[in-house]
C-alpha cells in the first residue's frame, strides 16, 4: 500500500510537471500572450504610420508650394513686361503732351482763327491736333488698362504666395506633431524593455496590427529602411572579441521582419543582446535579431518572410537605436557567419 501511495505521488508529480512544460517557456524566454503595457507598442506602430502618412501629405504640399512658386514666377515675370510697358506709355504721354504744348495746342480754335491768316491751313493743324488728342486719349487709356492689371497681377501674386506659406506651415506643424509624439512613445517603450531587461523577464508578444506585407519572395531585409552601422568582423571596445553579426541603424520602435520562414525558437530579455528573437530557417540556419524594444511573437510560433517579429530598440548592451542581426549555424552565440553574404546569396542586397 505504502508503495501504491508513492507511486501515486510521483504519477501527479509527473503530471503537474508535463502540464508546466506544456504551457509554455518562463518568465525569462517570453510569456505568451499580451503584456500589461502592449498598447504602447500599438501606440508606436499606428504613430509610425501616422507619421508616414503626414511625411506623405508633406512632400505632396511641398511638390504644390513648388508648382504654385513657378506660377508665382511666372506672374512676377508678366508684372516685369507690364511695368516696362507702362513706362513705356507714360514717356508716349509726357512726350504727346510736350509737344501740344510747343504747337500751341492750348489755344482756343476762335483764337487760333483771328490769328491765322489761312484758314485751310488751320482746318489742317486742328485735324492734326485732333489727332493728337485722340492718341493722348487713347494712351491714357491704355496706360491705366496696365495699371489695373499690374495692380491686379501683384495682387494675385501675394495672394498665391500667402496661401502656399500657410498650407506649408499648416503642414509642417502637423509632420511636427506626430514626430513629437512618435518621439515620446518611442522612449516610454524603451524604459518598458529596460526594466524587462533587468527583470530578466520578457512582457510577452504584442500582436500589432500588421500591414499587408509588401515582399514577395522568399527572404527579406531584417528592416525596411535603415543605415548600416557596425558590420560583421569589426573590432570595437564594445565586444570582447570581434562583431558577430551587422548592425541596422533605426529609431526605437521600427518594425523588424522575419527574413524568411521559419519558427521562433527563442524569446528571452536579459543579458548582452537585451530583448532579443532566434528563429530556425528550413535550410538550418538560425537568425538572431538583439536590442529590440518589444516582441511580437512568442517561442513556437510559425513566421512568415517580411513578418513583424519585434521592435527595435536599444536593450541590453546597446551604445543607441539599431538592430543588431544575426546569422548562425546553431541557436547559440559563436557559431555566426557574415549576414550580408548570407543575405545577398538569397537574393537580398544589403546596401
Amino acid at each position: 500500500m505504502r508503495s501504491l501511495r508513492r507511486r501515486s505521488r510521483l504519477v501527479v508529480v509527473l503530471l503537474c510537471g508535463a502540464a508546466l512544460l506544456a504551457a509554455g517557456p518562463t518568465a525569462a524566454d517570453g510569456e505568451p500572450g499580451d503584456g500589461p503595457d502592449s498598447g504602447l507598442s500599438t501606440r508606436v506602430a499606428r504613430l509610425y504610420e501616422d507619421a508616414a502618412v503626414a511625411t506623405q501629405r508633406y512632400e505632396t504640399g511641398r511638390r504644390e508650394a513648388e508648382a504654385k512658386q513657378g506660377e508665382v514666377r511666372r506672374l512676377e515675370e508678366l508684372l516685369g513686361r507690364e511695368r516696362r510697358e507702362t513706362a513705356v506709355l507714360r514717356e508716349d504721354l509726357g512726350r504727346i503732351a510736350r509737344a501740344q504744348y510747343r504747337g500751341g495746342g492750348g489755344l482756343p480754335v476762335v483764337a487760333q482763327m483771328l490769328l491765322t491768316g489761312d484758314p485751310e491751313r488751320l482746318m489742317r493743324g486742328q485735324h492734326l491736333f485732333s489727332q493728337a488728342n485722340l492718341a493722348v486719349e487713347n494712351a491714357m487709356e491704355k496706360s491705366r488698362r496696365a495699371e489695373a492689371r499690374l495692380a491686379a497681377g501683384e495682387g494675385k501674386a501675394v495672394a498665391v504666395w500667402q496661401e502656399v506659406e500657410r498650407k506649408r506651415a499648416e503642414l509642417e506643424a502637423l509632420k511636427k506633431g506626430i514626430e513629437d509624439q512618435l518621439e515620446q512613445a518611442r522612449w516610454e517603450l524603451q524604459g518598458q524593455a529596460d526594466a524587462s531587461v533587468a527583470a530578466g523577464a520578457c512582457r510577452g508578444a504584442v500582436r500589432l496590427d500588421e500591414p499587408p506585407t509588401s515582399v514577395t519572395s522568399e527572404w527579406a531585409t531584417p528592416v525596411e529602411t535603415y543605415a548600416l552601422s557596425a558590420g560583421f568582423g569589426s573590432g570595437g571596445d564594445r565586444w570582447v572579441n570581434r562583431h558577430t553579426g551587422q548592425d541596422f541603424a533605426v529609431p526605437i520602435g521600427t518594425p523588424v521582419r522575419a527574413v524568411g520562414a521559419g519558427r521562433v525558437v527563442r524569446v528571452s530579455c536579459g543579458g548582452a543582446f537585451g530583448i532579443q528573437v532566434v528563429i530556425r530557417h528550413s535550410d538550418g540556419y538560425f537568425t538572431q535579431y538583439g536590442h529590440l524594444a518589444a516582441v511580437t511573437v512568442d517561442q513556437g510560433d510559425r513566421v512568415a518572410p517580411g513578418q513583424w517579429i519585434g521592435q527595435s530598440g536599444t536593450s541590453g548592451n546597446s551604445t543607441g537605436p539599431h538592430l543588431h542581426f544575426e546569422v548562425r549555424i546553431t541557436p547559440e552565440l559563436g557559431s555566426s557567419i557574415d549576414p550580408v553574404p548570407w543575405l545577398a546569396e538569397r537574393g537580398v542586397p544589403v546596401a
